[in-house]
């Protein structure tokens, strides 16, 4: 496993696993990049922002896994393709708790520069997870 590797492990490790914030200072260059993230087409700048939306994930969901499933590395950039499971514990995007466990499953890609990550993009099933929380309904097909 190259070293990229092995810092997008630590971080998914511990930022989502653990909720350690000071994992975000350190691991992220202070002019850092999220995309994918948030909101439809609202990058995340800078650590701060970074650290608001996971206390904002972590308010509605809790006893989050991430499971790494494979990592490719190329130049400075990692990609990780990953599984989330996670209880549906408080309000998210206004969907009041429904004590839910869910599994959603996406991609990271982060570009990694002198060991620090200073641009991230995640690709991962919203649409599953609201549809998991009730929130949309499931697709029929005849």
């Amino acid at each position: 496993m190259g070293q990229n590797s092995a810092l997008i492990r630590r971080w998914f490790d511990e930022v989502w696993n653990q909720g350690r914030e000071e994992t975000v200072d350190a691991m992220c260059a202070k002019d850092v990049i999220g995309h994918g993230q948030a909101q439809h087409g609202a990058d995340i700048h800078g650590p701060e922002h970074f650290k608001q939306f996971l206390r904002s994930f972590l308010s509605g969901f809790s006893d989050i896994h991430v499971e790494i499933h494979d990592t490719i590395e190329q130049d400075d950039k990692v990609m990780a393709r990953w599984t989330a499971t996670l209880t549906h514990s408080g309000t998210f995007l206004g969907i009041p708790s429904s004590g839910k466990h869910v599994s959603v499953n996406g991609m990271s890609v982060q570009r990694i520069v002198g060991g620090k990550i200073v641009e991230g993009w995640d690709n991962w099933d919203q649409l599953s997870l609201l549809v998991q929380l009730g929130a949309v309904l499931p697709a029929k097909f005849l």
